[in-house]
């Protein structure tokens, strides 16, 4: 009897810790983000949200670049990245080839905070 009580409560002591241990989706995020400090925007996956940091073409490109909204600073989302790259800056959307997208350089947007639908788990009182 004692034995079958033991491995009971040695279960839920497992699965609470392991339930505790799991990281949240922000703690995954930031160490999702330390491996890319500085990318180009072709390793960047659809649907992320970046931030412009250096454009890496002739003078005359990047002021031409800058004209489309493409400019350092700029927080911009990427769409798609199939044969074009489609990118949603300021309300608009803009399609740029593959050789385009390597020159501009962006950065992982960082979480503010840790919003509310993010918190950890909490394991629920016995």
């Amino acid at each position: 009897m004692a034995r079958n009580v033991w491995s009971k409560l040695a279960v839920r002591v497992n699965v609470k810790l392991l339930r505790m241990n799991r990281p949240n989706v922000y703690e995954s995020a930031l160490r999702d983000e330390s491996r890319c400090e500085l990318c180009p925007l072709t390793r960047v996956k659809a649907g992320v949200a970046v931030r412009i940091k250096r454009l890496c073409a002739s003078p005359e490109l990047q002021n031409r670049l800058r004209e489309l909204g493409l400019g350092e600073d700029q927080i911009i989302k990427l769409l798609t990245s199939q044969s074009n790259f489609i990118c949603q800056v300021c309300n608009a959307r803009l399609a740029i080839s593959e050789q385009l997208a390597q020159l501009i350089l962006v950065e992982p947007l960082r979480p503010a905070g840790i919003p509310i639908s993010v918190r950890p788990e909490v394991a629920p009182r016995p």
